[in-house]
C-alpha cells in the first residue's frame, strides 16, 4: 500500500465496508443459499462441531498468514476494520430488513434479492479494495492470485468463489437454497457474478471516485 492516505481513501474503504455488510445481510434475507466463503465456513464448523465465529476465525487465521507471507502490502487498517465491523453492521442490516419487509417465499420474489446483494457485495469489495487500506484475508486470495499469475482478476475471484461453493458442496451442503440449505441460486448467482462485477466497478466507479488506482489495479 502506498503511505499517502487521502480522506477519500478512509472513506472509501469505510463506505465499502458498510455496503459489503449490506450486501451479506440482503444474501442472507433472500434464503437462496449462502455466498461461497460463508457456506463453506458454516459446513466446516457443522463438521468441526464448533461454533460458527471460531471456525471463521481459523479460516481467517490461515488465509491471513499467506496475506502476511505473500500480499503484506494489503495488510491494513482496512483489514482490521473489516474483521471487527462486518459482523456488527450485518446484524444491523439483517434485522432491519426482517422487521421491515416480508420474507419472500418464491423464487420470483426472492431473485432481485439475490440481484440487489450481489450488486451491492461487488461495489462493497471494490471500494474497499481500491481505497488500498488493507484487505479483508479471503478478499486478499483472488488479489494475491491475480498478483502472481497472469489471469485478471475477475477470473481469480471467480476461481476462488468457485472453489469455496465447490469444497462446501462436497462436505455435505447440498440442500437446496430454495429449503434454508446452505447452497443454492444464489450461490452459483454470486459465485460466477462476483469477479466480473467486481472488475466492473473499479474500472468505472472506484477509481473514479477514489481519484486512486492501488499498484497493479489495472492488471
Amino acid at each position: 500500500m502506498e503511505q499517502h492516505v487521502t480522506f477519500r481513501r478512509v472513506a472509501g474503504m469505510l463506505v465499502g465496508i458498510v455496503i459489503i455488510s449490506l450486501g451479506v445481510a440482503l444474501f442472507k434475507f433472500a434464503h437462496l443459499g449462502n455466498d461461497p466463503f460463508n457456506a463453506l465456513n458454516i459446513r466446516s464448523a457443522e463438521l468441526a462441531g464448533l461454533p460458527l465465529g471460531v471456525q471463521n476465525l481459523i479460516y481467517n487465521a490461515v488465509f491471513f498468514t499467506m496475506q502476511m507471507i505473500r500480499g503484506r502490502r494489503y495488510v491494513g487498517f482496512g483489514t482490521v476494520a473489516n474483521a471487527v465491523c462486518c459482523g456488527f453492521i450485518i446484524t444491523f442490516f439483517y434485522d432491519f430488513l426482517t422487521a421491515h419487509f416480508a420474507q419472500a417465499a418464491t423464487l420470483p420474489a426472492q431473485l432481485p434479492w439475490v440481484a440487489a446483494a450481489v450488486v451491492c457485495t461487488s461495489l462493497g469489495i471494490s471500494l474497499h479494495q481500491t481505497s488500498d487500506l488493507g484487505v479483508a484475508p479471503y478478499d486478499y486470495l483472488a488479489l494475491g492470485l491475480r498478483d502472481h499469475t497472469p489471469l485478471p482478476y475477475f477470473c481469480c475471484r471467480l476461481f476462488t468463489d468457485t472453489l469455496c461453493a465447490l469444497l462446501a458442496f462436497l462436505l455435505g451442503g447440498l440442500l437446496g437454497g430454495l429449503l434454508g440449505g446452505l447452497l443454492g441460486l444464489g450461490t452459483l448467482i454470486c459465485a460466477f457474478c462476483l469477479g466480473p462485477l467486481i472488475q466492473f466497478f473499479n474500472t468505472h466507479v472506484s477509481e473514479n471516485v477514489l481519484q486512486y488506482v492501488p499498484t497493479g489495479q489495472q492488471a
